[in-house]
């Protein structure tokens, strides 16, 4: 079989489309305020890979800081990212102060976890400069 036949597991397939979405998040907790030890990261990366898969969609990386945490999400088209972003910091958030109260409650005060903002980047796939020659290079019709 050809070489570009090859099953790539970055490519997805779904009923009607062919696809391979990726998006760089990072949150940040309220206040910039520094919660996070390696213990929380761990159980956050955790009820966040839960998250994604309700979503169908795969946390392919989570690492984080003490005072933010980043993910890289490959995702299916039709999940907006920012349901998905609200239910990644909802459902993270209720876990997190449910799990570890003494100690989000020394840095978080109030009922708020996240900040309300995030940041989000598609990535993967080609440069926009190479996507942006191929289509200039298509051969118009006549």
């Amino acid at each position: 079989m050809s070489p570009r036949w090859e099953p790539n597991p970055d490519i997805r397939r779904g009923r009607s489309v062919v696809h391979t979405l990726h998006a760089h998040l990072v949150f940040t907790p309220k206040y910039r305020r520094g919660p996070f030890t390696d213990e929380i990261l761990r159980r956050c990366e955790e009820v966040m890979r839960d998250v994604c898969t309700d979503f169908g969609a795969e946390l392919r990386e989570f690492n984080g800081e003490p005072d933010h945490v980043h993910l890289l999400v490959h995702y299916p088209p039709k999940v907006a990212i920012s349901r998905l972003v609200g239910s990644l910091k909802g459902v993270s958030a209720r876990r997190l102060r449910q799990e570890f109260p003494g100690h989000i409650r020394t840095y978080l005060w109030g009922e708020h976890f996240w900040s309300p903002s995030y940041f989000a980047a598609s990535c993967g796939g080609a440069p926009l400069a190479v996507i942006k020659e191929y289509i200039e290079n298509q051969k118009h019709p006549g």
